[in-house]
């Protein structure tokens, strides 16, 4: 396959991904603004959604204070974020037309009809029910996207590229949603454990389809440790730090066989998949504490990305 083709794929798997998380965000965002004042005091919900999307710095060059209409309008339309709902759709739609070759019927017309269903909402003020319908169908389309390509593609190099994109894009969305939770946002004097704190972490489990993956594993009452394994050891849940690299190693290893080497991709990969593999939740939150194991996770996330790049994209 030529690299630009590979290239493509890749990007495209990760916009889509991309969307359907800062789709998620946004949604988290909106349910936490319900909390009633006497026990939201002084929070904003909309500074951490915009922390979480990892747009924040691009989001206070453009305004002067955090509101809610401003923020949904940055993180779904605006033509400054590049990482919008919006763009990335958009960007998303162009890559597919480029490679409309490597995908299926089925894909394409996924995508493109997310596209034009994009187009009849804009960034003006939306109602609660306006953004939750907006919100729905942006989810409900990157669903159908992903599920064609798992029903419909043939398994070689085309479909591992897009796989790729997919899960890279899937881990550090967790990690910034589960690290924002953590290290931004509950207020210094909300009491850990109570109201805010828990309708918080629903929130939170909801914008990773989490919830009920929660009760079925723990049978306990929501606590921030065990979300964290949940989310960053628990290979069994599909968002999950371990299972988004079980998954990019794997893909990475059938990529390797195809093309008759192995690189410091899958090396890179590996590696991080058995460091998580052989955590305990326990001792990084006695370590380094849980902030900054993610912070040294999205990096080194971020790292991987440049090495698949260099190794098969340029």
């Amino acid at each position: 396959m030529l690299s630009r083709t590979a290239d493509t794929l890749f990007w495209l798997g990760r916009y889509v991904e991309r969307a359907d998380n800062t789709a998620r965000i946004i949604d988290a965002a909106n349910r936490l603004a319900t909390v009633p004042d006497s026990l939201a005091g002084e929070t904003s919900e909309w500074e951490p959604a915009l922390a979480a999307a990892g747009v924040l710095s691009g989001y206070t060059e453009h305004h002067d204070e955090v509101d809610r209409d401003p923020a949904i309008d940055y993180l779904a339309f605006s033509p400054d974020n590049f990482s919008s709902i919006k763009n990335c759709l958009g960007t998303a739609r162009n890559n597919a037309r480029a490679v409309r070759t490597a995908l299926t019927a089925e894909m394409w017309e996924a995508i493109n009809e997310a596209w034009q269903e994009l187009k009849r909402y804009d960034g003006a003020r939306m109602d609660r029910q306006t953004l939750n319908t907006f919100l729905s169908r942006v989810k409900e389309a990157c669903l159908r996207f992903d599920g064609s390509a798992y029903r419909t593609m043939l398994r070689h190099d085309a479909y591992w590229f897009l796989r790729l994109g997919f899960y890279l894009e899937r881990a550090d969305s967790t990690a910034r949603i589960l690290d924002v939770k953590y290290h931004v946002l509950l207020p210094e004097d909300a009491q850990v454990g109570g109201g805010l704190d828990y309708f918080q972490w629903t929130s939170i489990l909801r914008s990773v389809s989490a919830l009920t993956a929660y009760r079925w594993v723990y049978h306990e009452s929501l606590k921030p440790w065990l979300i964290a394994d949940l989310l960053v050891l628990n290979a069994k849940m599909p968002r999950s730090l371990a299972s988004c690299y079980e998954n990019l190693a794997t893909f990475l290893d059938h990529l390797s066989l195809a093309y008759g080497r192995q690189g410091p991709a899958q090396r890179q990969a590996r590696s991080t998949m058995t460091r998580l593999q052989n955590a305990q939740i326990s001792e990084i939150f006695q370590n380094k504490g849980l902030h900054e194991f993610l912070t040294e996770f999205i990096d080194e996330n971020a790292r991987l990305g440049e090495t698949i790049s260099k190794q098969y994209l340029t």
